[in-house]
């Protein structure tokens, strides 16, 4: 039987209709199981559901918003790269120490030499970590097997992790991530095989997008093609690691295939943006690696609000380029780095976030949609962006329960 669960006295913030932020006050949410099946000022409550509430809770005057979503993190992996950090430092940049071997390589053979136990268990602390800051929904990117036993083992591992925790994760196919050791000088080689795992693995239903590494330290345009081109084929939605270190055209490639999301984009041009506004693809904003690598080379962000670019945010949580694990720092990094207003950022870990997941249920606070919401001791949302190294959080609601840990 269902069960109607009625959640008041909070302000809340929906994300949706014309008013800023969407802000409810003296709002109420009323739940039936796992969807919200009404929001609004407590006193406009329908009256045909009143009497049929079966539980409620107050909520202080608390702000709720809707729960967070990480739309781009590699979760999975064994080892650390901290060594590599002191590397950067002292002069060696990004590209020179993927070139030496260093890198994702050395992530590579850190995850392939680790157990599955020991990587679900180093997933799983790192998934708590996110989900204290009010994380609903994640996405985790393969990309540090690339073999197709290693590939396979990383996203069953990512899965494992959904089943397991009160949240919901989405997994993504990176095998074009780097070229692994056993195929130097034959990356082409290396794309073949890529292209012939993935049917294999999608088959055992551990495939939800497929994603690549297109830049000067990944692969080409052509190539990226390649592994779209068999996406496509098996009815899987693409998204792209796009124009970080350079511009090779990936975000108008990858919008040409109606891709989710291009990330990173430093190197955007007006070309590309115009492709991914026509295509409807979001623009996924990774400020934790635009910190952490010192980059100085901003994102075109004007350009991308002229053309009506959703823009989301992520942690990109990884052991070389952002170990964090933040979305809250995030907002306030995208605000103070990139310039976005504060409700652009908060839109951007949760409406749009969603958008780059392909996720429709869920990012605002409205009638019909997933009952993921978070709670918070804060007075306005634009708080959210402001603190940081404080975690305001009080409780978060997945799917219409309250969550117990994380």
């Amino acid at each position: 039987m269902s069960t109607l669960h009625l959640w008041r006295n909070a302000r809340v913030t929906t994300l949706a209709g014309d008013s800023p932020w969407g802000l409810i006050e003296d709002g109420a949410l009323l739940t039936r199981d796992d969807t919200l099946l009404w929001v609004g000022q407590a006193t406009a409550l329908p009256h045909e559901h009143r009497a049929h509430i079966a539980q409620e809770t107050d909520l202080g005057g608390a702000l709720v918003t809707p729960g967070l979503i990480d739309c781009h993190t590699h979760l999975v992996y064994g080892g650390q790269r901290a060594n590599e950090f002191e590397l950067r430092l002292q002069g060696a940049s990004y590209e020179d120490i993927a070139r030496a071997g260093g890198g994702i390589r050395s992530t590579v053979a850190a995850t392939r030499a680790a157990s599955d136990a020991s990587l679900l268990s180093s997933a799983t602390r790192r998934a708590k970590v996110l989900m204290a800051d009010g994380v609903t929904t994640l996405e985790v990117k393969s990309g540090y097997g690339l073999s197709e036993l290693h590939e396979g083992r990383c996203l069953a591992i990512a899965r494992a992790l959904g089943a397991s925790l009160p949240l919901t994760v989405r997994t993504t196919y990176l095998a074009a991530h780097a070229l692994p050791q056993e195929f130097s000088g034959r990356a082409d080689d290396y794309i073949d095989a890529a292209c012939e795992w993935l049917p294999r693995l999608h088959a055992q239903g551990l495939v939800d997008a497929v994603d690549a590494f297109c830049d000067t330290i990944g692969f080409t345009p052509a190539q990226t093609r390649r592994v779209f081109d068999t996406a496509k084929a098996l009815g899987l939605p693409v998204k792209l690691h796009a124009e970080q270190l350079s511009n090779q055209g990936g975000a108008a490639l990858a919008a040409s295939y109606g891709a989710l999301s291009c990330d990173h984009l430093e190197f955007l041009d007006v070309s590309g943006v115009q492709a991914m506004s026509q295509a409807g693809t979001v623009a996924v904003l990774l400020p934790g690696a635009y910190y952490f690598l010192r980059d100085t080379h901003l994102p075109p962000i004007a350009q991308l609000r002229e053309h009506g670019v959703a823009m989301a945010l992520a942690t990109d949580h990884n052991p070389g380029s952002s170990p964090g694990l933040s979305l809250l720092l995030m907002l306030n990094m995208a605000c103070t780095l990139f310039r976005l207003t504060p409700e652009e950022a908060l839109r951007g870990v949760t409406v749009h976030a969603a958008r780059a997941l392909g996720l429709a249920d869920r990012g605002q606070l409205v009638g019909g949609q997933r009952a993921d919401f978070c709670v918070w001791n804060l007075d306005h949302p634009n708080e959210l962006a402001y603190w940081f190294g404080h975690n305001p959080c009080m409780r978060v609601v997945v799917a219409g329960k309250e969550r117990t840990h994380g």
